[in-house]
């Protein structure tokens, strides 16, 4: 079934109560069950990265009731990084229907992001389908440009720009996202506009091209842009305001908006009503969302080919079809790369070191369904469990009962009989 394509901006509380509505009416709108990942390099400088990866999982266990996993990706680059760790964590964030990132320093991620595959993976979701919650730090780096807050804020360097991801561009947005715009910490002094305060912001602003803009989200607010149907809703407690060279326009909570008005803010500024939908992103079918298969390259059909065959592949736990697959696209590379399409060859590459990540999982873990090993031993058991049951030998039945706990299957009886599972 196809994903919808959201991209959400929170500009805090996102994992606070505010939001829980918000990450819950998100998830509603996938099939069960959701995979979900948290990417953790925002803070993957800090010395309790692993607590802070342990609340996200907490919370979203508890208030949004689905399980997310942690991708790993702390660091993505240095001499002793694990690159086995980094291409699953990859792997983890492209399979992942909800992708969450939130707290840290937004020029620390990018400067792990940098010329990896992560841009790639994340663009993908917003171009084919998947859900992506990007907040406060995280939040920072989906535009064109983003404030090094640290830097600016706390170490008292020159206000700036550093380039960001530019996610937005993906769909037409030009501007940099400021989180916290609404803050109020400073108390006697202005650290609105996630602390840059009144002056730093308009200086900021004055360096922008002329056709970029700044996206401000307020505190326990998230900006929701569902690019299927092309509109854009204001969700939790503040406004979103669209800021234009010093004119501004708020979106209050509850407000929906067409996304043109994101993508031709100017127009927004010189009327008063939201303009129609424009160029650009449009509501889309599914059946839209893929380039015809004459506008790709050689290399680009067969790495789409290659990898719905690798997939399928290891779906049906077909090692041999997965090795096969993999080398089919190494293969590809070496005669079809070709020098004047970088960016294929680079996607092509980042594929197949996945699938190698992706093979040498299966190596450790099995290909085959670990129920089928087993599936004849714990059935043998069940039925001398339920001979033992018969006869009334509870001690023996117990025996039976505490070994298969211990060897971590979950044996459940009911009205149509003994179910059995083995745990994650």
């Amino acid at each position: 079934m196809t994903k919808p394509r959201i991209l959400t901006i929170m500009g805090s509380g996102e994992t606070a109560p505010t939001m829980v509505s918000t990450h819950r009416n998100l998830v509603a709108r996938l099939t069960k069950p959701v995979t979900a990942t948290v990417i953790d390099t925002p803070y993957g400088f800090q010395a309790n990265a692993d607590e802070l990866a342990e609340r996200a999982v907490a919370y979203f266990d508890k208030s949004v009731t689905i399980d997310i996993q942690v991708a790993g990706l702390l660091r993505l680059k240095g001499d002793s990084v694990d690159q086995v760790a980094v291409e699953r964590g990859l792997r983890r964030v492209a399979d992942a229907d909800y992708v969450f990132a939130g707290p840290g320093s937004p020029t620390y991620a990018l400067r792990q992001w940098k010329d990896t595959p992560l841009h790639d993976v994340l663009a993908a979701k917003i171009r084919e389908g998947g859900l992506v919650t990007f907040a406060s730090a995280a939040a920072l780096t989906l535009g064109a440009f983003t404030v090094p807050v640290y830097e600016i804020y706390k170490v008292g360097e020159e206000p700036r720009w550093e380039e960001g991801l530019d996610l937005l561009g993906e769909i037409g947005i030009h501007a940099a996202v400021i989180p916290h715009y609404d803050n109020a910490e400073g108390g006697n002094h202005d650290t609105r506009f996630c602390y840059l305060g009144q002056g730093r912001l308009e200086y900021l602003e004055s360096l922008l091209p002329h056709d970029h803009f700044v996206l401000g989200i307020d505190e326990h607010t998230a900006l929701v842009i569902d690019i299927d149907n092309a509109t854009a809703s204001v969700t939790g407690k503040g406004g979103v305001t669209v800021r234009l060279r010093g004119s501004e326009r708020v979106f209050r909570s509850g407000e929906e908006f067409p996304v043109s008005v994101l993508q031709d803010p100017a127009a927004t500024m010189q009327s008063g009503p939201a303009p129609a939908a424009m160029a650009g992103v449009e509501a889309t079918s599914p059946q839209q969302r893929t380039p015809a298969t004459s506008e790709l390259s050689p290399l680009e059909r067969e790495l789409t080919t290659h990898r719905e065959v690798f997939r399928a592949a290891l779906d049906s736990r077909d090692a041999e079809g997965a090795v096969r697959a993999a080398l089919a696209l190494e293969l590809s590379i070496v005669d079809d790369g070709d020098d004047n399409d970088r960016d294929a060859v680079t996607r092509a590459r980042a594929e197949l070191r996945s699938m190698i990540s992706s093979l040498g999982d299966a190596a450790v873990g099995g290909v085959q369904d670990p129920r089928e090993v087993v599936g004849p031993f714990v059935e043998a058991m069940l039925a001398v469990r339920k001979t033992v049951r018969a006869e009334k030998r509870y001690d023996l039945s117990d025996i039976i009962r505490d070994s298969f706990e211990a060897l971590g299957v979950e044996v459940r009886d009911t009205p149509d009989g003994v179910e059995w599972d083995l745990r994650a």
